[in-house]
């Protein structure tokens, strides 16, 4: 059936070739605000639509090759940061859609489009013709009066064609596209195993007693699983939602075991969707392509990049907050293994024991848990609370499109005004989970900020997160890690729609990978601040606000499990340097032995794992954070100390959010990010924040 419907489908996109005027990717977009229609847009459109704008993009290369004048940096780099516009326009579309609501079709489609896409880029940045004419705008740049962004833009565009493999023999060329093709498809099968498994899982419940400890919400929840996937009373699911508050709240520890081992070996079952021998090629050939590329290993590739520059910078980061994390975790042990014996258990804290202990721990030491805190968070307020601490750092105003075009239902849309009332940026916010859509949360632009002509155009950013559902009569009520996710997100998204470049390639999140994650990390401090929490959690049935007593227990419970929280985080950015520092091109024999000596040899304690096992560590294997994990770790150095800044001054100081904006939100990747780091703070970043809000000191 399925091969079936693949061939049809080959068929549909065949006829439809011929008809392209009539395929909404290839039209002017008459929408408001010129956000995609997604109504007329159908799956058999992609593929016609990418043929067609490749074509076009290949021809705008042809142009600014063919040019017979001198190459300048308008005739040449400006002209290729502008050129690919309409199938800039089309991937985004495909790839958001691919990600948050994707079908069997969708995945077919990219699953064809991946070699073409490797080859297009390959066409391109392995032009002789046209890094020839870039290579001369560059050997003459100091003879040119250039801005700041030009000079940018300039540096990053020649390097960018020598990190691509501008410079190598036609030999060693025709080697590095048969590996980027063979990479393409590979980290696309990671992905989609990924998200196979995780749909694939269900427990199912029957039996009433089996719900014992589990709060009533999570037990709704749980029903109305069951009647979507028509089994069961009750349903829990690998999705974060449920997965994570069954874990911390059932009492019965066969079933946690259950659940959290069908987690831990997601992509690690030995069936069509393992993923081990797919990380083993992709290891491999990274090798081969750094070396290609005059590196000895892939880490070295990337970090020569980043704000890092080597491995071993790295692995100094990582080491520093890694021992004193550690102790932390083993006291937490101590206290956990003392309550079970305590109780008469008479076993040993395991992995699927954590959450559980943990979550009796914080009520006991601050008797605190979700059931206090999850009616004061309802989506909508603190959907509400977040534009409110946006308005007053930044004086945007945000307010519902209920027309616009959405790409599923239950998507919202903004429009985001500065203070003056002008039109900043368009929003979406997807909150749900549902079986097209990938794990996590992350933010993605439909359209980035770029200047044509001089006019300004707008971003169209989208907000994708999996979040509780609303249950039986209840709204969707989040949990404290949730509203820091929705913090977390919506950074990531002000970089996003504060963006004030000129060139698309240049704006918005375009910066170094371990500098992306300050604009988003910072946020997630006001959503911890007492004033903010008290603006937006009010009970969801009677409208009261949060009380003291309980804002005060968040407070006080900030160092709660934060060995945990830094440890298995640090073990998977260990995990992630220890495959990507690999010099040997031969496949990895045995992927979770592998996994197995990285883990020892840091000394890892058995009662956590890595935040990502190898097998579903999707940032690393199918994301863009291969040997990058760690810059959420540096991220936090930065948005540590820079939101010092913010409680020297004032939450909400005008002079201090005015500078964060300039200085970092606006810029983009216009400058080094160090310099704009101290631009801002007046200093280089001091890891002592770090330390001391983790309660590491």
């Amino acid at each position: 059936m399925k091969r079936f419907i693949i061939f049809l489908w080959a068929a549909l996109i065949m006829t439809s070739c011929s008809n392209n005027s009539n395929n909404p990717l290839l039209k002017t977009w008459n929408t408001p605000f010129q956000v995609p229609p997604f109504a007329s847009i159908k799956e058999k459109h992609f593929l016609p639509a990418f043929e067609k704008a490749m074509q076009k993009h290949q021809a705008e290369i042809g142009a600014i090759v063919d040019n017979g004048e001198t190459a300048t940096f308008d005739n040449t780099i400006a002209a290729l940061d502008a050129s690919g516009s309409l199938l800039d326009r089309v991937e985004n579309v495909f790839s958001n859609l691919n990600s948050a609501n994707t079908n069997e079709q969708l995945q077919a489609i990219a699953k064809e489009l991946a070699p073409l896409r490797s080859k297009h880029y390959d066409d391109i940045n392995l032009n002789v013709k046209l890094f020839r004419r870039v290579k001369a705008v560059y050997d003459k740049k100091e003879e040119l009066t250039l801005s700041t962004e030009q000079a940018r833009l300039l540096e990053e565009t020649y390097k960018g064609f020598v990190r691509s493999g501008a410079n190598l023999s036609e030999q060693d060329k025709a080697k590095l596209r048969d590996v980027n093709e063979k990479l393409s498809m590979l980290t696309l099968k990671f992905g989609e195993n990924i998200l196979a498994e995780t749909n694939d899982f269900k427990l199912v419940l029957t039996d009433s007693s089996d719900l014992e400890g589990l709060p009533q919400w999570l037990i709704d929840q749980a029903a109305d699983a069951a009647k979507e996937a028509g089994e069961g009373a009750w349903v829990f699911t690998l999705h974060k939602p449920s997965w994570i508050p069954f874990l911390q709240y059932s009492a019965k520890r066969d079933l946690r075991e259950k659940l959290y081992t069908a987690w831990m070996h997601i992509g690690d079952n030995n069936n069509e969707q393992d993923n081990k021998e797919v990380i083993s090629k992709i290891v491999s050939l990274r090798v081969k392509k750094a070396n290609l590329l005059g590196y000895a290993s892939w880490a070295d590739y990337v970090l020569d990049d980043k704000m890092a520059k080597n491995p071993q910078n790295v692995f100094n980061l990582l080491d520093q907050v890694w021992t004193p994390a550690l102790n932390r975790a083993k006291a937490e042990v101590y206290d956990m293994q003392k309550l079970i014996d305590a109780e008469g258990g008479g076993f040993k804290l395991d992995t699927w024991d954590w959450w559980y202990y943990a979550e009796k721990i914080r009520q006991q030491k601050y008797a605190l848990n979700d059931d206090l805190l999850k009616p004061y968070f309802q989506l909508e307020n603190v959907r509400r609370g977040l534009f409110d601490v946006a308005h007053k750092l930044y004086g945007l105003q945000i307010e519902p499109l209920k027309d616009l075009p959405v790409y599923q239902k239950d998507v919202l849309a903004y429009d985001v005004k500065e203070a003056d009332g002008s039109h900043a940026a368009v929003l979406y916010m997807d909150f749900f989970p549902r079986p097209g859509k990938r794990s996590g949360a992350w933010m993605t632009s439909f359209r980035k900020e770029y200047k044509k002509d001089g006019k300004k155009v707008s971003p169209v950013i989208s907000m994708v997160m999996n979040f509780s559902k609303p249950t039986g009569d209840a709204p969707s009520l989040l949990t404290l890690d949730e509203v820091l996710t929705m913090f977390h997100e919506f950074g990531h998204s002000l970089h996003g729609m504060l963006s004030d470049c000129t060139y698309r390639s240049l704006s918005g999140t375009s910066v170094k990978r371990d500098f992306v994650e300050l604009p988003s990390q910072i946020m997630e401090n006001w959503a911890s601040e007492p004033e903010v929490i008290k603006s937006f959690a009010k009970h969801y049935q009677t409208g009261e606000p949060i009380p003291d007593d309980l804002v005060a227990k968040i407070e006080n419970s900030k160092h709660f499990n934060q060995g945990f929280a830094t440890v298995e985080y640090l073990a998977a950015s260990y995990l992630d340097m220890d495959y990507h520092t690999v010099q040997d091109t031969t496949p990895i024999a045995d992927i979770n032995q592998f996994e197995r000596t990285a883990m020892n040899r840091i000394g890892l304690i058995p009662e956590i794992i890595p935040r990502y096992r190898s097998t579903y560590f999707q940032h690393i294997f199918s994301g863009g954070y291969s040997s990058g994990y760690y810059s959420y770790l540096w991220a936090e150095v930065l948005d540590a100390d820079a939101f010092q800044a913010f409680k020297e001054t004032g939450l909400f100081d005008q002079k201090t959010a005015a500078s964060f904006r300039h200085n970092i939100l606006e810029r983009g990747g216009t400058e080094d990010p160090m310099v704009l780091y101290r631009r801002f703070r007046g200093r280089a970043p001091e890891i002592t924040p770090l330390l001391k809000r983790r309660g590491l000191l």
